[in-house]
């Protein structure tokens, strides 16, 4: 390792301590929410850095597979301690939010970064990737609109919401092993090149481990300082889970993006945004529910209607600008406007 990766985990592991002393000697709410915070985005990057440090052992194929499983980990524990405190909205905005913060926020600053560095100003990526990735998130929004319009229309099948999430889940995530069985075989994943040599095997294990336990453990005290936090800075729920939990479990997609954009390498840019739009819409989601069956507040499908447009009209605005593989600065300029918009609903929620 690098000595400046050294650098960072070390400033993970010194976050990650301060989060729990903060947590088990009674510290303030809102230093602990922060601390907590912090340690959960440091350890996205580790886990993300663990991932992509065994991938290149196995080929860019299998680093694919390895970042749709272990990569939203950190959000995983966070939406499951969500559950289990009560905290369903938080639960289900944090999802939404991180399927909005990928593809307006990160999509969008990611565009204007490659549009910036292209010499006629036009970011150039191939089509297929996106135009996946919009199959798949027009999949989960078919089913998020639907029970939508059922729930409010006081339909008879609103009454089985969960049963019919469960069914749709699992079509899902159906869906999500054929694509990333042919993604697999194309070989054509996106990788993100380390400097340097590989660390070894057991020390790339050893991390995985060490930020997979970790990630738990501070989803744990993250969840448990939010609630006292948020009310003691007059934050709403919805804008906790939309924006500072989306972000923070997101960090490592938001940070390389954009810096893969500025080296010019828009294919691979793209391909990481749109890979976390993915695995959200159709594996990370689909998975929660199932998961939340074990808990007293299960999650479904059944969102509030702001955010059912919100998904349903950003799917429309990323497929457009996205889907003939070039992209100008302003809409990227749009893709983050129509984030600002979003957020400063769930703001004032």
């Amino acid at each position: 390792m690098s000595s400046r990766q050294l650098l960072i985990c070390a400033v993970i592991a010194v976050a990650t301590v301060l989060a729990g002393v903060l947590r088990y000697a009674g510290g303030a709410a809102v230093p602990a929410f922060v601390a907590a915070g912090v340690a959960l985005a440091g350890l996205a990057w580790l886990v993300a850095f663990a991932t992509e440090s065994l991938g290149a052992r196995l080929g860019p194929g299998m680093t694919g597979l390895l970042q749709s499983t272990l990569g939203n980990l950190p959000e995983f524990f966070v939406v499951v301690f969500a559950l289990n405190a009560g905290e369903v909205l938080v639960a289900q905005t944090s999802l939404v939010g991180s399927l909005l913060a990928n593809g307006l926020l990160v999509l969008g600053l990611t565009i204007i970064v490659g549009a910036y560095e292209s010499e006629d100003g036009l970011m150039r990526f191939k089509a297929r990737l996106p135009n996946d990735t919009m199959t798949m998130l027009m999949l989960a929004v078919f089913v998020i609109v639907l029970l939508g319009i059922a729930n409010s229309a006081g339909d008879v099948a609103a009454r089985h919401s969960r049963a019919i999430s469960v069914i749709a889940a699992l079509c899902l995530l159906g869906v999500y092993g054929l694509w990333l069985n042919s993604y697999l075989r194309a070989d054509t994943a996106a990788v993100v090149e380390l400097p340097g040599e590989p660390p070894p095997l057991a020390l790339t294990l050893g991390l995985l481990a060490i930020a997979g336990t970790a990630s738990a453990f501070v989803s744990d005290w993250f969840i448990h300082a939010l609630a006292p936090a948020i009310n003691q800075l007059g934050i709403s729920r919805a804008f906790a889970g939309l924006v500072i939990v989306a972000i923070a479990g997101n960090a490592v997609e938001n940070t390389t993006a954009v810096l893969l954009a500025a080296k010019g390498e828009a294919d691979l840019a793209i391909s990481v945004v749109k890979n976390s739009v993915a695995q959200i819409a159709v594996f990370l989601f689909p998975i929660l529910i199932l998961v939340s069956l074990l808990f007293k507040d299960a999650l479904t499908f059944v969102l509030p209607p702001v955010y059912i447009a919100s998904l349903a009209l950003s799917a429309l605005a990323i497929w457009q600008i996205t889907g003939d593989g070039e992209a100008r600065d302003y809409e990227g300029a749009s893709l983050v406007s129509l984030f600002v918009i979003v957020a400063a609903v769930a703001w004032f929620e």
